[in-house]
C-alpha cells in the first residue's frame, strides 16, 4: 500500500465498524482515548469507505433533499416544546 487511498480501498466491513465505533465512544476498543488526529483519520476513513461501499442515504452525514411542501411538521406536533423553560439561563 502506497497511500492512504490504497489503504481506504483494502479497508474491511470488520475495521470499518470497528473505527467506526471508536469515533462514536471517543476511545478505542481497549478503552484509550482518542486523540484529535486519530479522530480525524478515522472520520476520513470512514467517509472514504462509504463512499465506495455504502449507497449514498446510508453514508455519514447524509441529509435528504425534501420539497419545502413535504417538510411539513405533523399535526399533532406540541409547539410548547419548542419554547425556552422559564427560569433558565439559555
Amino acid at each position: 500500500m502506497n497511500t492512504f487511498i490504497d489503504m481506504l480501498r483494502n479497508i474491511s466491513p470488520e475495521v470499518y465498524e470497528s473505527l467506526k465505533q471508536a469515533i462514536e465512544l471517543g476511545k478505542w476498543s481497549d478503552g484509550r482515548k482518542l486523540t484529535q488526529e486519530q479522530k480525524e483519520l478515522c472520520l476520513q476513513a470512514i467517509i472514504a469507505w462509504e463512499m465506495d461501499n455504502l449507497p449514498e442515504e446510508e453514508r455519514t452525514g447524509y441529509i435528504g433533499q425534501t420539497c419545502k411542501n413535504q417538510a411539513k411538521a405533523p399535526s399533532n406536533l406540541d409547539e410548547s416544546l419548542f419554547t425556552p423553560a422559564k427560569g433558565t439561563l439559555h
